[in-house]
């Protein structure tokens, strides 16, 4: 492969200094592919409107088809945050609009590209803020298929469009989680509870636990406390604790049955031999042990 700086008159940045990354690398068979350190791009999905979609400027690398709004990563930065970078640059995406959902990587060796489908928590109307856009829509999932698409976007486009109804949550049982380590959690069982509740906020699941298309999913969680760790402090969180008002165990499995009638892909997360044969009856789908998930949040 070979690194190939942009040709003169090739915008790819609007303002200030060119990032070291913004370049082509060339494989040996002659194809080429936008950034020296990888590419991203956001599908933002909002059930309501669709995913955005941007149609591409005739000079930029197959002009005139429609994608997502993308580019090249700077050296070091995490695929999410350049996705979501690119997105702002390129369709004034508000910070805080989108929470991502999972991502799905094309690792070529030479080159790799991360799609990061999230979900549109606030909505927002795109704004065309560089000069790579010929035009910005929310487009609904159903007529995507009807636009001239980028052949990237096109071949991933069936099964990213396959997994957007696809939404996981982890269903915590938090005493077995936090019992698992003596860490001295049962002097202060409310604050070890939001020691746990703190490090599932990042949570981030390999595809493959879950048994799910894509490269990595980033669930939502419910916790179940119970006991005096009920006490948990109220602070707002993305992770929604459920306070068992009797037996935590009972509250468990009442919440899998909850999500399970919402259609929601449930994997609950306990050690416990009969608590595992409760859920498994209610309709999770995988039950995961306490040192699964503490692998996970510790490493």
């Amino acid at each position: 492969m070979t690194v190939v700086p942009p040709a003169a008159g090739e915008p790819r940045r609007p303002e200030g200094p060119r990032d070291p990354g913004d370049a082509w690398v060339v494989a040996e068979s002659g194809e080429k592919y936008w950034g020296r350190f990888g590419a991203a791009g956001l599908l933002a999905f909002d059930p309501a409107r669709g995913v955005l979609l941007q149609h591409r400027v005739a000079w930029s690398h197959f002009g005139g088809t429609w994608g997502l709004p993308g580019g090249a990563l700077h050296e070091g930065e995490r695929a999410i945050v350049g996705a979501i970078r690119e997105a702002q640059e390129e369709a004034g995406v508000p910070d805080g609009a989108v929470r991502p959902r999972f991502t799905s990587v094309l690792d070529l060796g030479i080159w790799s590209y991360t799609t990061v489908i999230a979900d549109v928590q606030v909505p927002f109307d795109p704004v065309i803020s560089d000069p790579e856009s010929v035009a910005l829509e929310w487009v609904p999932v159903d007529q995507v298929d009807a636009r001239p698409l980028h052949p990237g976007f096109g071949a991933s486009w069936p099964a990213l469009r396959a997994l957007l109804e696809v939404r996981p949550v982890v269903v915590v049982d938090a005493a077995n989680v936090v019992g698992s380590v003596p860490d001295g959690w049962w002097k202060d069982r409310a604050g070890a509870a939001g020691r746990l509740r703190a490090r599932l906020e990042g949570l981030t699941v390999p595809a493959a636990d879950l048994e799910l298309e894509g490269s990595a999913w980033f669930p939502e969680v419910s916790m179940v406390v119970e006991g005096q760790a009920r006490g948990i402090d109220s602070d707002a969180s993305v992770v929604s604790v459920i306070r068992a008002d009797a037996a935590g165990d009972d509250a468990i499995v009442a919440e899998v049955e909850r999500l399970v009638s919402a259609k929601r892909t449930v994997v609950a997360v306990t050690s416990d031999r009969g608590l595992r044969e409760r859920v498994e009856h209610a309709g999770a789908e995988h039950v995961r042990s306490a040192g699964w998930l503490r692998d996970l949040i510790d490493h």
